[in-house]
């Protein structure tokens, strides 16, 4: 699935993902980055996710939208072995674009067209 990035230039977006655990064992999930633009998102709560039996978690995505050309990028979250389990490989696609752009300041000033 894809999980939309889209806002003002210099604006930061977090998106959640929502990680279910159905079984009976505890899931542990490393969580990494790929792509083009993979170094312009980041993961502010670590790049591991353990999610116990029957419960759920999230997985943090930030992105500071700083170029006006749209950025992509893959969040792989690959599985580790807890209680003998593996859980299996997902993948969400990460697509960002800029939807305004907000002056940050407006600067007035006088001077003569020529001299």
């Amino acid at each position: 699935s894809t999980i939309d990035f889209s806002g003002a230039l210099h604006a930061t977006i977090v998106k959640q993902v929502l990680l279910k655990n159905p079984s009976n064992y505890t899931l542990a999930y490393n969580v990494i980055l790929v792509g083009r633009d993979a170094h312009d998102f980041s993961l502010p709560k670590g790049n591991t996710v353990t999610i116990p039996a029957g419960k759920q978690g999230f997985v943090n995505v930030e992105f500071t939208i700083r170029f006006l050309h749209p950025a992509e990028a893959v969040l792989l979250l690959i599985s580790n072995k807890v209680d003998g389990i593996d859980g299996a490989t997902m993948t969400f696609s990460l697509k960002a674009e800029v939807k305004s752009i907000e002056p940050l300041g407006i600067i007035r000033c006088r001077s003569p067209c020529y001299e």
